[in-house]
């Protein structure tokens, strides 16, 4: 079963509550203020999709998300989520209880997930985010109560369980961790507390709360909780359950999920916040445009009326023009990029230029990315577990043309180049 039909991942704003204690030991909550940002190693650099002046020249092709949508799709993302460029430390504590000791030690739990997401990060971000995971404690950290008096379950709130969680993992890794060094906080927690994963995902992240209580004269914010392992679709953990890392640390970097309550049904594989489970996979360019990790320069605005013609280079390979976005209005608009079976992306069955609608006025987990299928009801190309199967062969391929009457667009793909590279005509009536 995929993990996007089943996993939640709440966003609160916290009440203050024994202010005093969390003076010394601080709880975690959702993510760190713009005013109240952790202290930056020397060389660091600001965050991507937070820079004022980003796409600037791009006009309507930026589109805009609305206030009160939690994580939207808008270009921009909003303050209080973890930088996504230059260097980026990610505190990672075991923790185990009395009720599920931890199974082996747990710096096998550490390399479950280490130096694997770190590489997927360099990877999908052409380098442009290093991603450094930090261990401080290298032993399993033992919390004061059992596993069941937390009261987590699937869905669960920040209060009170999680608050009660994390107020004693900070005391417990208190003495060992300077919290002003690290940037966000990954809690793997041993395999054996809760379900399985292919019962109920308990995964889940924290992020964008501008309330965060302090530890060590900062917020202890922006976190991401791992449990249970997931099965890469063989019947076994294999090498691609890692993944459930990225996608957790993707809402941490402001990225909203893209499974529905249908679950992978409007995105499918061809972005890791829909789909995490089984053969592996990328983002989408808008998320890489989001995250700082493309650049204005890789990117075409098709906004005027007539025809225009666009060379779109793999995104799979760094330099080149990677993105073409048709606006439809403020918020929406569809962008255009190519995939192949290449780096992160090297389980695509049917390469091609993908087109999907982004609604920047949709929230989290209510379908605010939808990929355009160019061979419906097909049932796609791919039979690896846990890949929804349909979109699998959804990208366009030379020859064929994508159209929205109700815009008066169309957007034919032309012969590719000897480079691989494929030509794109985008018209507007």
């Amino acid at each position: 079963m995929p993990s996007s039909q089943c996993r939640i991942r709440p966003r609160h704003r916290i009440r203050p509550r024994r202010a005093a204690a969390l003076a010394s030991v601080a709880a975690l909550t959702l993510a760190v203020s713009a005013s109240g940002a952790a202290r930056l190693p020397a060389g660091t650099t600001t965050a991507g999709p937070a820079a004022p002046a980003r796409a600037a020249s791009l006009g309507s092709c930026a589109l805009a998300g609305e206030d009160d949508v939690q994580m939207s799709e808008g270009l921009r993302t909003a303050p209080g989520y973890a930088r996504s460029t230059g260097t980026v430390r990610a505190l990672t504590l075991m923790i185990d209880f009395s009720d599920a000791p931890g199974e082996g030690t747990a710096m096998d739990r550490f390399r479950e997930f280490f130096p694997q997401t770190r590489k997927w990060f360099a990877t999908s971000s052409y380098g442009r985010l290093d991603y450094r995971p930090a261990t401080p404690v290298r032993h399993w950290l033992r919390m004061p109560k059992p596993f069941k008096a937390y009261g987590i379950e699937r869905g669960a709130p920040f209060e009170p369980a999680y608050r009660d969680l994390v107020e004693d993992l900070v005391a417990e890794a208190d003495p060992e961790v300077d919290f002003r060094s690290y940037d966000l906080l990954n809690v793997l927690v041993t395999p054996n507390a809760g379900p399985s994963a292919l019962d109920t995902v308990l995964s889940v992240t924290f992020a964008g709360n501008a309330d965060a209580p302090v530890a060590d004269g900062v917020p202890v914010a922006n976190a991401s909780f791992v449990y249970s392992r997931q099965d890469d679709g063989s019947g076994s953990y294999g090498s691609t359950g890692y993944r459930v890392l990225p996608h957790e640390n993707g809402h941490v970097f402001g990225l909203p999920d893209l499974y529905t309550q249908d679950g992978g049904g409007s995105v499918g594989h061809w972005d890791i916040m829909s789909e995490d489970w089984g053969a592996g996979n990328d983002l989408l360019g808008w998320h890489k445009w989001k995250l700082g990790w493309l650049t204005d320069t890789q990117v075409r605005c098709a906004a005027g009326r007539g025809s225009s013609e666009y060379t779109l280079t793999p995104l799979a390979r760094a330099g080149g023009v990677k993105l073409v976005v048709v606006p439809l209005g403020e918020r929406t608009g569809y962008a255009l990029e190519l995939r192949t079976q290449e780096g992160n992306d090297a389980a695509v069955c049917r390469p091609g230029i993908l087109v999907y609608r982004v609604d920047a006025d949709v929230d989290t987990g209510n379908g605010p990315v939808t990929v355009r299928d160019a061979r419906r009801d097909s049932g796609g190309c791919t039979r690896s577990p846990n890949v929804q199967a349909e979109l699998s062969d959804a990208a366009f391929t030379p020859g064929d043309t994508f159209r929205d009457p109700t815009r008066h667009l169309t957007m034919t793909v032309l012969p590719k180049d000897r480079g691989g590279n494929y030509r794109i005509r985008v018209t507007r009536g």
